[in-house]
């Protein structure tokens, strides 16, 4: 198994975002990826003096821009996780900050809206975005259990503990985290964390320019970085060992070994 991960900046334009998305996912076809990872929001970036409102740019999940990753998808042959903004029929100005798993066949598995969102750091990412309802289940896939989270939910170790109790064996994690004093130290040291603490892969995909601080990485789960970006556009790619998972888990059984009934709810 490959998986490869797309460190992107996203423009105003969905369809130059889309675009942009066939290059890296043909590249990564073609270095052998069976999965590969787009950002958070990828759909479209709006700037903070813009006008237009989430709600503008969203579609639904049978939209032009979900329809056309489904055709990259199948083209490729590869299976494609990304960030758009959904709509919501009754809503003027917020729309859902969602994230889409298509497989190789460009069949929607899941669709993912966030629920944790980012009012943190003088930001309220709520008065723009609404919060989905309920937390993701696994995924199955022919290379084992997928859960996605998004971005500031890695901040949130109940989440990620849930799709490891639910059997995850990979975490996809896409975000568009924002550079900042101390933000670059948290991102690579919680994304570490869920990756040790659930013995399981992590793939973490971010923004970059714009305001975002890049950094995307590929973490096992005894925590060693397999893959890690810079600053810039990229594409990283690991051959993941499937195997690596069960022996890290019998030389650390931490999640065999939790006490719940110690647990306060």
């Amino acid at each position: 198994m490959k998986v490869a991960v797309a460190q992107l900046r996203t423009s105003e334009d969905k369809n130059e975002n889309l675009e942009k998305a066939e290059r890296y996912i043909r590249q990564a076809k073609e270095s052998g990826a069976d999965f590969v990872l787009l950002p958070e929001m990828y759909m479209a970036f709006i700037p903070a003096s813009s006008n237009t409102s989430p709600a503008k740019i969203a579609e639904p999940l049978n939209g032009p821009f979900v329809k056309g990753l489904a055709e990259i998808a199948l083209k490729n042959q590869i299976n494609v996780i990304c960030g758009i903004y959904e709509s919501k029929p009754d809503e003027e100005f917020r729309a859902y900050n969602t994230t889409v798993f298509l497989n190789r066949s460009g069949d929607l598995l899941q669709a993912y809206r966030k629920t944790h969102l980012y009012d943190a750091f003088t930001y309220k990412e709520s008065d723009q975005i609404i919060p989905g309802s309920k937390v993701p289940d696994v995924v199955e896939t022919e290379f084992g259990k997928v859960g996605m989270l998004v971005c500031y939910e890695v901040r949130f170790p109940e989440i990620s503990r849930q799709l490891a109790l639910k059997g995850a064996d990979f975490l996809f994690i896409p975000s568009a985290w924002v550079a900042g004093a101390m933000k670059e130290d948290h991102w690579h040291t919680l994304l570490r964390a869920r990756a040790i603490e659930n013995t399981v892969y992590v793939f973490a995909s971010n923004q970059v320019n714009n305001i975002f601080s890049g950094r995307s990485m590929i973490i096992d789960p005894m925590g060693v970085i397999m893959a890690s970006a810079g600053e810039e556009e990229s594409l990283i790619i690991s051959e993941i060992d499937l195997d690596r998972i069960s022996r890290v888990r019998e030389k650390l059984p931490s999640v065999a070994d939790r006490r719940p009934e110690f647990y306060v709810n």
